[in-house]
């Protein structure tokens, strides 16, 4: 008995992979935050305190998020040009989330990885309807 190739269009082939049926449709939720409020405290010279407060957030980004627009506008009504993170900590009961982000604010770019650009920050901010201080 001998064995013979069968000749397949590749067109065939791609066809018999198509699914049968239409994919499902997820809806996604819309995000519609409320941003319910953002407190300054300068802790000790550069570093300042940011405790900011909002309703649907998606999580803890949404928060940081925040706290960053504040910080950038913080930075330039002082007169400075950037912000290092140093830490944020969030928490959420009954979908009113809380967080506490602290920032070094400097003329200067600052060493570290998580630097802001207050200016840059803050026009995406405006862009992404975050508000700021």
């Amino acid at each position: 008995m001998r064995l013979t190739a069968l000749h397949i269009p590749p067109l065939l082939l791609l066809a018999a992979c198509a699914p049968a049926d239409e994919p499902v449709a997820r809806a996604v939720p819309a995000f519609e935050p409320a941003y319910l409020g953002i407190e300054t405290q300068l802790l000790d010279g550069d570093l300042v305190q940011f405790r900011v407060e909002m309703e649907g957030a998606r999580g803890p980004a949404d928060l940081a998020a925040y706290g960053e627009c504040a910080a950038a506008q913080y930075a330039l009504i002082r007169g400075y040009g950037f912000a290092r993170h140093v830490r944020t900590t969030t928490d959420e009961q009954g979908g009113r989330w809380t967080g506490e982000a602290v920032f070094v604010i400097s003329d200067a770019l600052p060493d570290g990885l998580r630097t802001i650009d207050a200016e840059v920050t803050v026009s995406a901010c405006k862009e992404n309807a975050i508000p700021t201080i």
